[in-house]
């Protein structure tokens, strides 16, 4: 996905919700920051998305913008409306989001993932899949270990603290700094 798809879903998500702020929380997200990211953080076409102050709208999204939608069928790529509980995010995630809103977007807002946060939520997935992305980040340098380390060493819950950092490690013995 480039980041005028991610736009364009922005735009359309607003068409479908009559919203016109939305939470980016999937890979895409990355594009907030990095318009330009490696392409192998750009595979996926699908922008996991939520509308901000009524997430129930997701739904709508969803149905018109999703997977086999003639969104998708014609444009290639679509978006997955998916509820504030999809990812795992750390404390204080909201103040770190990255505002993507431009010409293409119409008026729309895409708060997008804050690339610390990003990963931290790969990390709790702990897919393969996720694990290879937090790896690339890292080794792309796009983002800081020890900002991801003061991350996971804020969580309260013992349990996910320590997944969290063994998925890390993980990551980082595939791309040592």
């Amino acid at each position: 996905m480039k980041r005028a798809d991610l736009e364009h879903i922005l735009r359309a998500s607003k068409g479908v919700t009559g919203e016109t702020e939305f939470i980016v929380v999937g890979s895409q997200a990355i594009l907030g920051k990095f318009p330009d990211a490696p392409r192998v953080l750009r595979e996926s076409m699908e922008a996991d998305l939520y509308p901000r102050h009524r997430p129930q709208l997701a739904e709508e999204i969803e149905g018109s913008l999703g997977r086999y939608s003639p969104f998708n069928q014609t444009f290639g790529y679509y978006a997955d409306g998916v509820s504030p509980e999809t990812a795992t995010l750390p404390a204080g995630w909201e103040e770190r989001l990255v505002k993507l809103t431009n010409e293409n977007t119409d008026g729309a807002i895409g708060w997008c993932l804050d690339p610390h946060d990003l990963a931290f939520s790969k990390l709790a997935a702990r897919r393969e899949k996720d694990l290879i992305f937090v790896a690339t980040l890292l080794h792309f340098q796009m983002i800081r270990p020890s900002q991801l380390q003061r991350l996971i060493g804020s969580t309260p819950d013992v349990k996910l603290r320590d997944q969290l950092q063994t998925a890390l490690a993980l990551c980082q013995k595939q791309y040592p700094a």
